[in-house]
């Protein structure tokens, strides 16, 4: 996940159980431990590396948040919890009535996207916009959904942060969000 930038949890287990040899039915540790890690070896082989990706991935996260304002957005995943790999791709997700909005609101703003397969099926749209060669991934939700609590595949809660969260960790890595 590291060094390929693979962002699946299961598709890296999958991989390293091949590159190791061992059987398909092997047990394979929990993406909790995964994820733990993932940040040790960040944190060992990659930390200036790391910290100048995220800066760049969450200052661009905080400025399409700061455009799509209208429809709540959340920033969630990877670029995030700070363990966003090389090539990772930015998780925003918006709340609103109907994902045609969004779509509307997109072109309108000359704003190129292309429709990708919700992950899961609260999701009413993924809509993918470029920002030069980072994927933005803006996942539609109901505006109901605001108020649910997402889980990862083995149960943790996902965590997510709203603008200003996204804000205050920029500054709290030197950076300011926006372009002084």
């Amino acid at each position: 996940m590291a060094e390929d930038g693979i962002a699946d949890y299961s598709l890296a287990k999958r991989k390293a159980a091949s590159l190791l040899g061992l059987p398909a039915g092997a047990r394979a540790p929990e993406n909790a431990e995964v994820e733990a890690e993932l940040r040790v070896h960040q944190r060992l082989f990659q930390e200036r590396e790391q910290c100048e990706r995220l800066a760049v991935l969450r200052r661009k996260a905080a400025d399409f948040m700061e455009i799509v304002r209208q429809f709540n957005p959340w920033l969630s995943g990877a670029v995030l919890d700070g363990t966003a790999g090389r090539d990772a791709e930015i998780d925003i997700q918006l709340f609103t009535d109907g994902a045609k909005d969004v779509e509307i609101f997109l072109l309108n703003r000359h704003i190129d996207y292309r429709h990708s397969a919700p992950r899961s099926e609260r999701a009413e749209a993924v809509l993918t916009v470029f920002d030069g060669g980072t994927a933005i991934n803006l996942v539609v939700y109901s505006r109901q959904d605001e108020r649910v609590v997402f889980r990862t595949r083995d149960g943790r809660r996902r965590p997510r942060a709203r603008l200003v969260a996204v804000r205050r960790l920029l500054a709290e890595s030197g950076e300011t969000g926006k372009d002084d």
